[in-house]
């Protein structure tokens, strides 16, 4: 991926989950677009590390912050060593997420809860924290027109049921209204609040859905466009909606699916 390092000059952005797979695309995306990049990790130390260390060889400035995000003072420490290394925030992507899956009536209320905390509470307080920086400093036209920007990561499973899924497919779902009640809330200070929602990307934590041609051929039939998408898919969309190139876009989900929310199934005629 290649952009121009005056698109985001001067930026200050934080990535959740951003040592591996989608997180890390858009971490490197970022930073090549000229921001400096905080790097959040939970279990991924080394590979952050390595993150920020390519940022750094390629001109930018990062630094990685451990810490998870579904609780609550973890993610204001991570937010304070974020404000003390880079004196403020321009850019939340609330990537950070996970899936413990399981047939609805074996699925335990710890599993439920773990999901829920980490794809759903964990965004609302990061995104909180967030705001309040934003508020507090206001715009800088010379940096954004925009007071600042959150992206929520949320997937094609907000408005597609996922048997097997319920607890993710309910995160993303809740991700959904909460994006859009905050972004109506928070648009008149110069706020913007909006979500990608992946479908089908190749990342190592599903690599069974599309490593065979046999997997491969059998998700393929939900694209209609005929491939599966990679994580630059997904970063170069953050990139876009972090930058002023978006700026009139706000509370909106952005599909990046290949068509999938079109549900393919029905092209015959169901």
């Amino acid at each position: 991926m290649s952009f121009s390092p005056e698109l985001l000059k001067g930026q200050k952005a934080l990535v959740t989950g951003g040592s591996s797979g989608i997180g890390e695309a858009i971490a490197r995306a970022l930073a090549a677009a000229g921001a400096s990049v905080a790097v959040n990790y939970h279990s991924g130390d080394q590979e952050a590390q390595k993150i920020v260390e390519d940022i750094k060889a390629g001109g930018a400035e990062a630094i990685a912050i451990g810490a998870d995000v579904s609780k609550e003072d973890e993610v204001k420490a991570m937010f304070g060593q974020m404000l003390k290394e880079f004196g403020t925030i321009d850019i939340l992507v609330n990537n950070a997420g996970l899936q413990k899956d399981s047939a609805f009536t074996d699925m335990t209320l710890d599993h439920w809860n773990l999901v829920i905390g980490v794809n759903l509470t964990g965004q609302f307080l990061c995104a909180r924290e967030a705001a309040k920086e934003f508020m507090r400093r206001g715009v800088q036209p010379h940096i954004s027109a925009a007071a600042g920007k959150i992206i929520c990561m949320s997937s094609v499973h907000e408005v597609i049921p996922w048997a097997g899924h319920v607890n993710y497919a309910a995160s993303k779902g809740g991700i959904n209204m909460m994006m859009r009640s905050i972004a109506q809330e928070l648009a008149p200070q110069r706020i913007r609040v909006n979500s990608i929602a992946p479908g089908a990307i190749k990342t190592p934590i599903n690599t069974s859905a599309w490593n065979t041609p046999e997997a491969e051929a059998k998700l393929l039939k939900l694209i209609p466009y005929g491939r599966i998408g990679v994580v630059e898919d997904i970063a170069k969309t953050a990139v876009w909606l972090a930058s002023d190139d978006s700026d009139y876009v706000c509370g909106e989900t952005m599909f990046v699916d290949g068509g999938m929310t079109l549900y393919p199934g029905f092209a015959t005629g169901g």
